[in-house]
């Protein structure tokens, strides 16, 4: 039987994000879209990468009556040599309910009390980026209120 999967730090994205944009409240929880309007990345140890968040993707969250909020981003990565790679990024974040009135009002907290994991999965037509199109990725979200810092591991 195969041994735990190790993991490997592989990306670091720092999104900068506008306003929530608040579509309403519908059965079971409420919408709103996250618009993603820059930011940076660099990769780590063998992703030797380095470069900008085009601004226009967004993040849609629906938030359960619990404060559960499933999120799906959606964004573009370019590297400082022109490379494009598509990121579509699902997740779910949560913490006690104080802490996500918090949250999901702007004001800063503790990312330690707050759980936020998220699969990444990559498109890119760039052969010596496979490692991203090519492998299993798992992340961890700290969200700030002008900012989401999220650091992408490898499942090896």
């Amino acid at each position: 039987m195969p041994g735990a999967p190790l993991l490997t730090l592989t990306l670091e994205v720092r999104a900068q994000v506008g306003e929530p944009i608040e579509i309403g409240h519908a059965a079971g929880g409420r919408r709103r879209v996250v618009p993603i309007v820059g930011g940076s990345f660099e990769g780590r140890g063998e992703l030797t990468i380095k470069g900008r968040i085009v601004p226009g993707g967004a993040d849609s969250q629906w938030i359960q009556l619990d404060g559960l909020t499933v999120a799906d981003a959606r964004y573009i990565l370019e590297t400082e040599r022109g490379q494009m790679i598509y990121v579509k990024n699902r997740g779910l974040r949560h913490a006690s309910p104080h802490i996500m009135q918090q949250l999901l009002a702007g004001q800063p907290v503790d990312p330690s009390l707050v759980y936020f994991r998220t699969t990444p999965v990559f498109e890119t037509g760039e052969a010596e980026l496979n490692v991203l199109t090519r492998s299993v990725f798992v992340g961890v979200g700290e969200r700030y209120p002008s900012e989401v810092f999220l650091r992408f591991w490898k499942v090896e």
